[in-house]
């Protein structure tokens, strides 16, 4: 029996999001839970998952359209099933084919489907010579160029295959995440013989331009949009704090020696930071036009760099986790961040966000809260230094970490004594494994 399929509300307060990709084409058949689609919000891809096995009849919108939530986007049938006639189908589903679908202009830049970053492609020269025509098995190119989002890019680098000989299943030919794979699949199933090795890339002419154009991501602007939001409207304080780091490092050094996962500086201050919050609970709080909101759990969001630009992940419950599950969920939303797999819910809570730009060789900065969230810890290098014991100065190895805080939930006096515990905490760090 035919069912239509609506656009989901695949983030909180959202009215619309946007159509990325069709996972399963029309007279496509799918099993139960596999994803049918990928929407993206403004920080994450979502798939869509079917709640049952059938077949695609009909798509109602293309990739990258502008969908609002409710909205119909495919006709869904049994396995198996055949329509002769989709439009009387339709009619007595009560379905239109929408006729004033939006698709975001794409500004000379495409936009990525699988992670709505751009796709950036080298300007040609002027006397560049016409592109011979794609050869039979190729992705296809457009005066020259080939189009494939940066995520397909970079696994089709880290596997030594050359774009060029992808064939394109997204958009115009584009080379989407699922075509390298498949690519990579064939050659494991069909190694090149010995002495005729693959191809390499064909080199690019140089580019031009003084200067190119990069269109802004989704994500990129959702995070200016909400970042300039914060500064606006969240009163900042910053408290900043220097800490010993001996103990911290030889408790990591011996942690590592028995472990099977690598533990970080920063997984062990995510969880100083749950049982510093468990310590003043009025720190756990955000703040709501009509109350201070306070939490029961600790979830602590951590910012994660990736090419499309800042994600800050949220890791739940961080004080009922062992610090080696700390570790391994933290690297597990990092890699998920950077391959544009995480959900929404993976993106959404917690009260306070850890940001490490030490491994940088950054000493000392202050960051901007992440709303909705009351607080914001910054933390720099690890660094060597002179300190003073008693009457002596010996050598030493500190940290600096910068707490920045909302000053409408959270009064300076609280995350004075918030961040007194924290630094106890990381100079004793045996605590936090209590």
């Amino acid at each position: 029996m035919a069912r239509v399929l609506r656009m989901p509300g695949v983030a909180a307060d959202a009215t619309e999001a946007v159509l990325s990709e069709w996972l399963v084409e029309e007279s496509g058949e799918f099993a139960t839970a596999d994803a049918l689609a990928t929407v993206e919000t403004e920080k994450a891809a979502v798939d869509i998952e079917a709640d049952a096995a059938g077949r695609v009849l009909k798509t109602l919108v293309p990739p990258g359209a502008q969908v609002e939530v409710g909205a119909p986007i495919a006709v869904l049938g049994e396995p198996g099933e055949h329509v002769d006639d989709l439009d009387a189908l339709l009619a007595s589903l009560g379905v239109e084919e929408p006729t004033d679908v939006v698709v975001p202009e794409r500004r000379d830049v495409p936009t990525d489907p699988e992670s709505a970053a751009p796709v950036i492609e080298e300007v040609q020269t002027p006397a560049a010579p016409a592109a011979p025509a794609p050869a039979r098995g190729s992705s296809e190119a457009v005066n020259g160029r080939v189009f494939a989002s940066p995520l397909a890019r970079r696994i089709a680098k880290e596997q030594g295959l050359a774009i060029e000989q992808i064939t394109g299943t997204g958009p115009r030919g584009r080379v989407l995440r699922r075509d390298v794979e498949a690519a990579v699949e064939s050659r494991s199933d069909h190694p090149p013989e010995a002495g005729h090795p693959s191809p390499a890339p064909t080199p690019r002419p140089a580019a031009s331009a003084a200067y190119e154009e990069i269109a802004h991501s989704r994500i990129r602007l959702a995070t200016a949009r909400r970042l300039t939001e914060s500064q606006q409207q969240a009163p900042h304080f910053y408290l900043r704090r220097t800490v010993r780091a001996e103990a911290l490092l030889e408790l990591r050094a011996e942690l590592n020696q028995d472990q099977d996962i690598h533990l970080s500086v920063t997984d062990l201050i995510v969880k100083a930071v749950a049982a510093a919050h468990r310590r003043v609970p009025e720190m756990n709080v955000t703040w709501t036009s009509d109350a201070v909101r306070r939490y029961r759990t600790v979830d602590v969001a951590v910012a994660v760099a990736t090419d499309r630009g800042l994600l800050t992940p949220v890791l739940r419950d961080v004080g009922s986790l062992p610090v080696t599950s700390v570790a391994a969920s933290l690297r597990d939303l990092a890699d998920r961040a950077r391959a544009g797999r995480l959900k929404q819910d993976d993106l959404e809570g917690g009260s306070i966000s850890v940001t490490n730009l030490g491994m940088y060789g950054v000493e000392e900065f202050a960051a901007v809260i992440n709303p909705p969230h009351a607080a914001i810890l910054a933390v720099g290098a690890v660094r060597a230094e002179p300190v003073v014991e008693g009457d002596a100065v010996v050598p030493g190895r500190v940290l600096s970490v910068t707490l920045s805080v909302d000053h409408r939930p959270v009064d300076g006096v609280v995350a004075a004594r918030w961040l007194g515990i924290l630094t106890d905490l990381l100079e004793h760090p045996a605590r936090i494994l209590a």
